[in-house]
């Protein structure tokens, strides 16, 4: 089994939001409006460069993609979806067509470069400003970014990073040729920050797809993207090198709701805007997706991770046929215990839910977790990630220790209890389900019954004082064990007393303000 390695962050971690900001122009009408007019800030590069506002006005007309349909009948060729350039038509020859030459040849073409607009809105800085109306209102700042992606399939599908769509308002996909093409989200996922959008279809060559599952530490590793985009001149890919600097590494991140947990690292320099670009091996198949680096000085100092194109695949596949991911669960709620052995942590089965997978299994409280499919297990990490490489639906072999015994259970994964729950909208913008045991060790509630706000919008949380994941076990002094008993208390209320609400957050009892509701 493949020893693993979690890295405590003391170092900024940079995963580029959005890629690269270029700078921002104003727009008062259309949000998603290509104009050079009003600009409020450059980043550097050159004054003849060649923007997407310019190119657009100058050359080629975007090309709208198709409308996503949600199914995974595009999704072609993914186990051998060839090369963008033919192995005859090789640009050198000699010593001079290096491994790196030859893989670059064949994966170039299929990288993209992907800009995004997305806007903000300007708020006045002082009461000068405002009196005197150097800030119109409603007045929007349009921000451009940008990142990097690749074609994985004849039907015009990209994969790249979420954090390089976050937020957009519109897309566009350069190919290696400077070429346009509007692009739509299909579906992304921020925890494993992959998104996957759409061109039309034949528009970009599919790079060749590899495996994640046999690397080797010390093997070549080429790095492909559009660092700092737009300051270069022309469209190509820029390429480094370098080598697989680790496997299996588990990145304790700051940022919380992502899941950096057995990526690649890598020496090849990644920049800002090479997100969501391929890593890619010697033999020119990807074998990763450009994703952070570790850095002080915001630019590649040699650290950088990709995400395991296994992974990534997989996650597209959920996407393309969901249009989201089926979180999965197997009826275990873990926590971390410290080792008086060795540096890495374990994992210990806090509580396990009743009519499980791991209940029928025979998993008890206090088992430690030792391996998921041959995966060790030295952080709760890795038996999330685990669970996610598997996907509902499938099935994992956890090996475990009880006492002084070794144990082994195959168990069948499933989709969240939370996310199957019946979903009922109490009033407007408050959505509640009703906590059952299952969803309580999913959760790692300490209450059996009540309602969980499962979505909540913003007005309704201003005039209520809730929050997603809070559990509603009392209204007015009445008690709530159910969705229906919030229905029932919420409707009678309505229009006539002051409402308050009795709620359990994070392992304590709260009462809201007094509120009312029409």
């Amino acid at each position: 089994m493949r020893a693993r390695t979690t890295i405590p962050v003391l170092l900024a971690i940079a995963a580029f939001p959005a890629g690269l900001f270029l700078g921002s122009v104003i727009s008062r009408n259309d949000p998603a409006e290509w104009s050079t007019s009003g600009v409020l800030r450059q980043s550097p590069r050159s004054e003849g460069q060649r923007t997407p506002a310019r190119a657009a006005a100058l050359g080629p007309t975007l090309t709208r993609g198709p409308t996503p349909s949600g199914d995974s009948a595009g999704f072609r060729g993914l186990e051998d979806s060839g090369s963008g350039v033919d192995a005859q038509e090789r640009p050198l020859s000699g010593p001079r067509f290096t491994p790196v030459v030859a893989a670059t040849t064949r994966i170039a073409p299929s990288v993209v470069s992907i800009t995004v607009l997305s806007t903000r809105r300007v708020a006045s800085r002082s009461m000068f400003e405002e009196f005197f109306g150097m800030v119109p209102r409603r007045m929007e700042r349009t921000v451009q970014g940008i990142g990097s992606g690749f074609a994985i399939d004849d039907e015009g599908t990209i994969l790249t990073n979420e954090h390089v769509v976050s937020g957009a308002d519109s897309l566009v996909v350069t190919d290696v040729n400077g070429k346009f093409y509007r692009a739509d989200v299909v579906g992304s996922d921020p925890i494993t920050d992959i998104a996957v959008l759409k061109v039309e279809a034949g528009a970009i060559p599919p790079a060749s797809l590899g495996t994640s599952s046999d690397l080797v530490v010390g093997e070549p590793a080429i790095a492909l993207g559009n660092p700092f985009g737009f300051v270069l001149a022309n469209a190509e890919a820029t390429v480094t090198a370098g080598v697989i600097s680790g496997v299996g590494r588990d990145i304790l991140d700051s940022r919380e709701g992502k899941l950096s947990a057995d990526m690649i690292q890598t020496d090849a320099a990644i920049n800002p805007g090479n997100s969501g670009g391929p890593l890619v091996n010697a033999e020119g198949s990807v074998i990763g997706v450009n994703s952070a680096i570790l850095s002080q000085s915001g630019g590649s100092e040699g650290i950088g991770f990709a995400i395991p194109i296994d992974r990534a695949r997989r996650i597209a596949e959920e996407l393309l046929q969901y249009g989201r991911i089926r979180r999965p669960w197997v009826g275990v709620e873990s926590r971390t215990v410290e080792s008086e052995t060795t540096r890495f942590s374990l994992t210990e089965v806090r509580r396990v839910a009743p009519g499980s997978s791991a209940d029928g299994a025979g998993l008890q409280v206090g088992d430690l977790l030792l391996s998921v499919n041959d995966r060790p297990i030295t952080s709760p990490l890795d038996w999330d990630v685990g669970l996610l490489d598997a996907g509902v639906g499938g099935t994992v072999d956890v090996t475990y220790r009880r006492g002084e015994r070794i144990l082994t259970a195959r168990l069948a994964i499933e989709e969240l209890p939370s996310e199957q729950a019946e979903r009922l909208e109490v009033v407007r913008g408050l959505e509640l389900i009703t906590v059952t045991p299952q969803i309580a060790v999913e959760r790692g509630l300490e209450v059996e019954k009540g309602a969980l706000v499962a979505r909540l919008s913003n007005a309704a949380g201003r005039v209520t004082g809730l929050r997603e994941g809070d559990v509603i076990v009392g209204i007015n002094r009445r008690p709530v064990e159910s969705v229906e008993d919030a229905q029932g208390l919420f409707r009678a209320l309505a229009g006539g007393s002051r409402i308050f609400v009795t709620y359990y957050r994070d392992g304590r009892y709260y009462s809201s303000w007094p509120f009312d509701i029409g």
